[in-house]
């Protein structure tokens, strides 16, 4: 992976350098190891049930150990051949102007940080379990690696414009975090929010949420709240199709 000092010089990720960080492998414990550990066992035998065939492909591609905090740089070294995407090491949050141009880039902001024992199920900030476990290993993915880039270029022309942004956020939210596909007849999970909880995974195989047919319109308009279960959810039938999806949300929303 790049380092840090050659991001910076990146004329590409202007907004984002000053959250750019390194990611201290080494300073990682034993404890935080054994955590990502438990986590991974309380998610993936569902997930090999439940998951799309790209997510788990995506997991052994990339080099993903069950037993230990991923090393990006490995990571990288691995996804950056086959897509061009890179898992890039911040700080935390970003303003909207910085995640997206890091995006349009193909650079997956990652946080580095792993939440303790006591919030395994949960935890309201994002953490390296929710970024990488959840998130990379679709990136391995051809179409679905060339959707988020183009989804990052289309937000990057929007900029200023904070209704167009919260309809993209609506549409980030129902692929990205919590999107489903249709594959060999059932309801398969890729999206993050669903892959890296164990219970909200659960909640869409006991049939929880509605599931609706992908429609960009009504993704678009439909507002949720991030402190409760999805009520809906969006089913595509491809990841061509949330492709031009974004596409066609860059000429609706002009």
């Amino acid at each position: 992976m790049a380092s840090n000092t050659a991001q910076l010089k990146n004329p590409e990720l202007r907004a984002a350098a000053p959250f750019l960080i390194e990611q201290d492998w080494k300073a990682y414990t034993p404890e935080q190891h054994a955590t990502w550990a438990e986590l991974v066992r309380r998610c993936m035998p569902q997930l090999r049930q439940h998951a799309c065939e790209e997510y788990l492909d995506g997991f052994q591609q990339i080099g993903l150990s069950e037993d230990s905090i991923p090393d990006l740089a490995a990571v990288s070294a691995r996804l950056e051949p086959r897509t061009g995407w890179n898992s890039t090491p911040v700080s935390g949050y970003l303003p909207t102007d910085a995640f997206f141009e890091m995006l349009a880039a193909r650079r997956f902001p990652t946080t580095t940080w792993l939440r303790d024992r006591n919030s395994l199920e949960y935890t309201p900030e994002p953490d390296i379990f929710h970024d990488v476990f959840g998130h990379v290993p679709m990136h391995a993915h051809p179409v679905f690696a060339d959707f988020l880039h183009e989804y990052g270029r289309v937000c990057c022309g929007m900029a200023g414009r904070a209704d167009d942004l919260e309809r993209m956020g609506r549409f980030f939210w129902f692929t990205v975090e919590f999107g489903v596909i249709r594959q060999h007849g059932q309801i398969k999970v890729y999206g993050s929010g669903l892959i890296s909880s164990h219970g909200e995974c659960t909640y869409v195989v006991q049939r929880g949420p509605e599931i609706r047919d992908f429609n960009l319109d009504q993704v678009l308009e439909h507002k949720f709240s991030i402190s409760e279960m999805q009520p809906v959810l969006y089913a595509v039938e491809s990841f061509q199709q949330i492709y031009e999806a974004a596409r066609d949300a860059e000429r609706r929303l002009g």
